[in-house]
């Protein structure tokens, strides 16, 4: 796996410009939000943000600070959800997915003592992860991507109906970023 194409695949999702009134994020580009682009120190107007410095801010905040290439070592296709998920629903959000999963799917602790829900990727999230990989193959990896899965759906179903202005992006986020 390759974070560089997992990164060319979201900002080709993601699309260029855009300023959507329903989007309480403000003006995007590339993906990135302009609170996101002001922080990581770009001040120019978002239309003119450039890629590579979209690119540089989707490896640094959703892939190298979470740790998310020391869980592609172990579950290649989990990093990519996760990163995926973190891209649009944030870091802890998405870390947190795991940890829950790999919680509900320890077995009452008989695989593996059950994680703190602190949201960061860390020695026992990953040595849960070994274990869990270790106990469960490539099938478990596939079941452990579908609850990740089916907690960020949930997420978006659960955005909509507390904000009606999120169904405007409903759609996309299901057909896009679930499955």
């Amino acid at each position: 796996m390759d974070v560089a194409d997992l990164i060319d695949e979201v900002i080709a999702r993601e699309g260029g410009y855009s300023n959507h009134p329903a989007d309480r994020g403000g003006p995007t580009h590339w993906g990135i939000s302009q609170a996101v682009a002001r922080a990581n120190g770009y001040a120019g107007p978002m239309q003119a943000l450039p890629r590579a410095q979209a690119v540089a801010i989707y490896r640094r905040l959703y892939w190298d600070q979470p740790g998310y290439g020391f869980v592609a070592e172990l579950a290649p296709a989990i990093a990519a959800e996760l990163f995926d998920t973190a891209v649009n629903m944030g870091v802890s959000t998405a870390t947190g997915f795991l940890q829950r999963a790999l919680n509900a799917l320890n077995r009452n602790q008989q695989d593996y003592p059950d994680l703190k829900l602190d949201r960061v990727i860390g020695a026992r999230t990953l040595g849960a992860l070994r274990a869990f990989r270790a106990l469960r193959g490539a099938a478990g990896e596939r079941v452990l991507f579908k609850a990740i899965d089916a907690m960020q759906g949930e997420r978006y179903i659960a955005l909509a109906e507390s904000r009606p202005a999120n169904e405007a992006f409903l759609y996309g986020w299901l057909a896009n970023r679930i499955g």
